[in-house]
């Protein structure tokens, strides 16, 4: 398999913890280093965009798109937490491979910190996804 991680550099003390999860996991599973391929954007703002050429380029089993976003004190998080979610929700409807959404929306630090291992579920999700839709395209 060859896999994409779309991964967000805010947050970066949550984001890489992730990001190394799912890597590591993916590894477990077989998929070579090789075959991991990650692409850092400034925040889950571009996630989506992101995520979108990625797709629509193709050579990818499946895309995991990571970040943290962590409410402050302004409707900013609102923002960012919605369109990152739409706009990956919107990608995997369109797209071929299957789009995982790894985005972690908390209210504060500890609750990001309390599901930092995460990065491994999505991987896991990445591989049964990709499996499925192999599965279902050769029925086709």
């Amino acid at each position: 398999m060859k896999i994409a991680i779309v991964a967000a550099r805010f947050n970066a003390f949550v984001v890489d913890k992730l990001v190394e999860g799912a890597t590591a996991k993916l590894r477990e599973h077989g998929v070579g280093e090789g075959d991991i391929f990650v692409a850092h954007v400034p925040g889950a703002f571009e996630i989506p965009a992101v995520a979108q050429r990625m797709a629509a380029a193709g050579g990818w089993d499946a895309i995991i798109c990571v970040g943290c976003v962590i409410r402050g004190a302004t409707s900013h998080y609102d923002f960012v937490a919605g369109h990152a979610a739409y706009g990956v929700g919107k990608v995997a409807m369109k797209a071929k491979v299957p789009v995982i959404f790894g985005v972690l929306t908390v209210e504060n630090v500890e609750q990001a910190l309390e599901r930092i291992s995460h990065g491994a579920a999505y991987a896991e999700a990445a591989i049964e996804m990709a499996t499925l839709y192999k599965q279902l395209d050769a029925r086709t």
